[in-house]
């Protein structure tokens, strides 16, 4: 099962739906078009060793029982979310979010063979969509990530927040990402969407 998957197995579409104001398959949509950006950008920043440090003193502090047993997106803190989609993405916030509202099937290209944002997100606005949806999904995927890691480090924990706790997190990222954001084959992203965030974050924000 890939981490977009995953993810989206705990999270309640009918309440996503219902907070983003779209139906049920339009929600979905717009999430698997969402999951894949932020996992790719978290896993550019990762690739710079500040960058890796800094993302898993974030993870560390995200409490991975948010993502067990289905989510509560009433205890998801869009607050932090959106502070965390800022630092992901950085200067280049509203051009993934205008390329994503703007993809119509993961890894299409924007404005190529599919119908539209509009179009492709049932109608809806697209990049106000994936706007509002993605600082509900971040900090779903920080505790997501959270849960990973830790796993990762078996009884010992998460690691501290140095120079190490940036090559686990690389790693992890690495290890369950598949190399998606060279917009591989085998990773989470299609090669359209991998390349805008190649592109975008040149394989890590500095």
């Amino acid at each position: 099962m890939s981490p977009v998957d995953e993810i989206l197995a705990q999270v309640p579409l009918g309440d996503l739906a219902a907070r983003l104001g779209v139906d049920e398959s339009t929600a979905e949509r717009a999430a698997r078009q969402a999951l894949p950006a932020l996992l790719g950008g978290i896993q550019a920043n990762a690739d710079d060793p500040a960058g890796a440090a800094s993302l898993a003193g974030a993870v560390q502090q995200h409490d991975e029982s948010l993502i067990d047993g289905g989510v509560d997106l009433g205890q998801v803190d869009t607050a932090d979310g959106d502070k965390i989609v800022s630092h992901v993405f950085g200067a280049q916030r509203e051009t993934v979010v205008n390329q994503l509202g703007g993809i119509g099937a993961l890894g299409a290209p924007a404005g190529g063979a599919a119908p539209g944002a509009q179009a492709a997100l049932g109608g809806q606005d697209g990049s106000g969509l994936i706007a509002k949806l993605l600082p509900i999904l971040a900090p779903i995927v920080m505790s997501y990530l959270a849960k990973k890691l830790s796993g990762s480090q078996g009884s010992g924990g998460l690691p501290g927040a140095g120079g190490g706790a940036g090559g686990g997190l690389g790693d992890l990222l690495g290890g369950i990402l598949g190399g998606g954001a060279q917009g591989q084959g085998g990773g989470v992203l299609g090669g359209g969407l991998g390349d805008l965030l190649g592109g975008l974050l040149g394989g890590g924000r500095k």
